[in-house]
């Protein structure tokens, strides 16, 4: 492999390869501060850097796109309607209209779950922060790191980890794309931005509505552009790594997802009597338990099964010593090819404990809420949340070209796989859109989407743990794949 690597390696493909080695202390720089943006804001805000909070960031990561060059200039550079952050890099000397060129989107979200900075501090001793990141080596409890990571370097190896809340979910990612664009302006000489059109994104509420960015695209935007603003492909850099299979994959599925609200209504009274009432909390623990024992999941050689965990409830009640109205939990079906949204509503409602509840004259209620907040910008989707899975096919001609790029920048084969947890691709399946034939997008049944892969710096088993941390050897391969991929794909 090796040698066919040097003998059709090119100048651009090695120039790519040395930048992103170059500019691996620049990503760390731009990473450690946009994890460190929200502590200045936490007195004001203290959700700054979650869903429908990241403002902040967004204006940090839009003074550095322009600062180091990622763009020609500021006009190249805005926060859009819903409240993504949108860069655009092209090469209009090419001589190629907009309109025949490659649309190459890159997605990644700038929104991070909650920091827990307490247990941080408790857990690890105090000396790793999730906003300041390494702060006092003595204070560091590594084998408390060690068994809560799903992966970590050797310890004589740290000192390229960066530590952090968003390290490994997504805020490496969404600076690989800053600093592989500010790579393809250095090398368009060479043709790195030939007959491509790069949109790039740093999304927003993702973390909490998964795919919201792309399905306001889908809404607002998509049907009233031209072709030159249509992805034909989306790069989305969310972490492609596998605490057992290694770093940096190159990912083309994932399953999908969905919430299902199980509502329980019963008769609240005096704790004293239960008799009096009807209790919704015992009926619906007993639904938990039935779920997690009995219903039956999908599975899918390439993506894997279908799965569920209940993963969020409330209580309606008079106090503590009170029979309680109102019982609302949620299951996070996670749906593998082959399953259905309606089913898996289904399959909850005829669980012989609902059956129970129902005939014992409690009320049960079993649906896909909407996803209700506004972002930033006070945009509201209200969308159920229900979230398409996805595959690129193995045949698309994306896939062989990013297999190629990867292998010209890196001289090694790619890790081609699929994730286990969800990102913005959810957003993309669509049944109401129909971009224009030459984009050649995926059917899926009733659904159409861009075809889309991933690849971002990050362990899967990392994202949303204390002591979250990324390793920074791997912003290279990333950012020189996403600088070489572009123009490798519009040559196809």
């Amino acid at each position: 492999m090796t040698q066919v690597l040097d003998a059709t390696t090119t100048r651009l493909d090695k120039k790519i390869a040395r930048l992103a080695q170059e500019y691996r202390p620049l990503a760390v720089q731009i990473l450690k501060e946009a994890i460190r943006i929200p502590a200045d804001h936490l007195d004001e805000d203290p959700k700054c850097g979650l869903s429908g909070h990241e403002l902040p960031r967004l204006e940090y990561f839009r003074r550095t796109i322009v600062e180091t060059g990622a763009v020609d200039g500021p006009d190249d550079v805005w926060l859009d309607p819903f409240g993504n952050l949108v860069w655009v890099v092209q090469d209009a000397t090419d001589g190629i209209p907009a309109v025949e060129k490659k649309v190459v989107m890159f997605d990644g979200h700038t929104d991070t779950v909650n920091a827990l900075r307490s247990r941080w501090h408790e857990a690890i001793g105090g000396g790793i922060d999730p906003y300041f990141g390494w702060i006092d080596d003595s204070k560091v409890d590594r084998e408390f790191l060690s068994k809560e990571l799903g992966h970590l370097p050797p310890e004589n190896e740290w000192e390229y980890l960066v530590w952090g809340r968003g390290a490994a979910d997504q805020l490496a990612g969404v600076v690989s794309q800053i600093v592989a664009t500010k790579i393809m302006r250095e090398c368009r000489a060479e043709g790195a931005l030939r007959g491509v059109i790069i949109r790039s994104y740093g999304t927003v509420s993702e973390e909490d509505n998964d795919g919201g960015s792309p399905m306001y695209l889908l809404r607002e935007e998509y049907p009233k552009s031209g072709a030159d603003k249509i992805p034909d492909v989306v790069i989305i850099t969310e972490g492609t790594g596998c605490a057992q299979l290694g770093p940096v994959g190159l990912y083309r599925g994932q399953r999908g997802r969905m919430q299902i609200e199980v509502e329980v209504t019963g008769k609240s009274c005096h704790g004293s009597m239960p008799w009096e009432g009807r209790n919704p909390l015992e009926y619906g623990a007993a639904m938990i338990v039935e779920a997690s024992q009995s219903l039956n999941f999908a599975k899918d050689e390439f993506l894997g099964s279908g799965t569920r965990t209940a993963s969020w409830a409330t209580l309606a009640t008079p106090s503590d010593c009170a029979v309680p109205e109102r019982f609302t939990f949620r299951f996070d079906r996670r749906l593998t090819a082959g399953e259905d949204p309606d089913r898996a509503l289904e399959q909850v409602r005829s669980m012989a404990t609902v059956a129970k509840a129902i005939a014992d004259g409690l009320r049960v209620d079993v649906r896909a809420p909407l996803y209700t907040d506004p972002t930033w910008r006070g945009y509201r989707l209200n969308n159920a949340q229900i979230y398409p899975g996805w595959v690129t096919p193995e045949d698309h001609p994306v896939v062989p070209a990013a297999v190629d790029a990867f292998r010209r920048v890196t001289s090694r084969d790619p890790r081609v796989a699929r994730w286990i947890f969800s990102t913005d691709g959810v957003g993309f399946p669509t049944k109401s859109f129909t971009p224009p034939s030459s984009k050649r997008w995926v059917r899926d049944g009733a659904y159409m989407y861009p075809p889309m892969l991933g690849i971002g710096p990050g362990i899967e088993q990392n994202t949303h743990k204390i002591g979250e941390c990324v390793d920074s050897r791997e912003f290279p391969p990333v950012v020189a794949f996403l600088a070489r991929f572009p123009s490798r794909f519009a040559a196809e």
